[in-house]
């Protein structure tokens, strides 16, 4: 057994075509139902956390809530990696996965993005635009949770996806930005801010804004690297293991800030890929000036 991969030793000797022994099934899909059970518990803190809106002790649950559905990021980029280093791909796991992002990444950011964004308003607030808030708040909740569904349907059906604009052929590429990063913004910007809820309305009007960003940001087909192509086992330079100590580092003492700068960073990349690709395609696309002439 020894110097052979993990693949090739889970294989079912019994088996004719050599299938993994279906025990070895069951490695990916442990780390799904982990990812279930996050997101599930991440809506019962968000709720707990908005019925203690007369007291003001809502900031730890939410400080949970943001940290769950962070570990159900972490999850979930492990149960495809084990799938794939297992050989234990299958169209049931593909479907749970998605069914269990929903959950983590769509209904479990939604339900804590209301419940801290909007949820402890300032009481003394004009009743019309509070009222008017909830109504957008309302909205923007339940289009990033609609937006993350469609996001997920569309990676199930399509082969290939290419983005709008394509990026170097040997990298791997997200069409759209993922729901984990979206979920992972929410609750870091939560996480970030000390998990206590927003009461100044123009901040829950500017969280609102970044939650319909978000939502635009999955159904689009802007380039976001996927990262699936870079691999641990392979050797590296003593460069990256400085930068991924030091990564390490700065998480463990400093989660709050760092986190946040990650995702917001990871979010913007597309943003700015983007922007930066429209103004390449006009500056090549433009007539060169001609020499002004003098007459007389």
């Amino acid at each position: 057994m020894r110097g052979l991969k993990l693949s090739e030793r889970l294989i079912d000797p019994k088996s004719p075509d050599r299938r993994p022994r279906r025990a070895a099934y069951a490695l990916p899909t442990f780390f799904t139902a982990g990812n279930v059970f996050l997101g599930y518990l991440s809506v019962i803190q968000s709720f707990q956390g908005a019925l203690a809106a007369g007291s003001g002790g809502g900031a730890p649950h939410f400080d949970l809530a943001a940290k769950a559905i962070g570990a159900a990021v972490f999850l979930d980029g492990l149960d495809g990696r084990i799938a794939r280093l297992t050989n234990t791909t299958s169209e049931f796991g593909k479907e749970i996965d998605s069914l269990a992002d929903v959950i983590s990444f769509g209904i479990a950011p939604a339900v804590l993005a209301f419940a801290w964004g909007v949820q402890f308003l300032d009481p003394a607030l004009d009743h019309g635009l509070r009222d008017q808030i909830f109504r957008v708040a309302y909205f923007c909740s339940f289009l990033f949770l609609l937006c993350c569904a469609a996001r997920l349907a569309r990676f199930n059906v399509q082969k290939n996806p290419v983005p709008k604009n394509p990026g170097r052929p040997d990298r791997k590429y997200f069409v759209g930005l993922p729901t984990p990063a979206a979920a992972g913004l929410v609750a870091a910007v939560v996480y970030g801010a000390g998990s206590e809820p927003i009461t100044f309305w123009p901040f829950a009007a500017a969280w609102l804004a970044l939650l319909a960003l978000l939502s635009f940001l999955m159904v689009s087909t802007w380039r976001y690297r996927s990262f699936k192509d870079f691999n641990l086992l392979r050797p590296r330079s003593p460069l990256w293991i400085i930068l991924l100590g030091s990564c390490f580092y700065l998480i463990w003492n400093y989660s709050q800030p760092v986190l946040l700068l990650m995702g917001a960073a990871y979010v913007s990349s597309g943003i700015v890929i983007r922007i930066g690709g429209i103004v390449r395609r006009r500056l090549r696309s433009a007539p060169p000036r001609q020499p002004e002439q003098q007459v007389g």
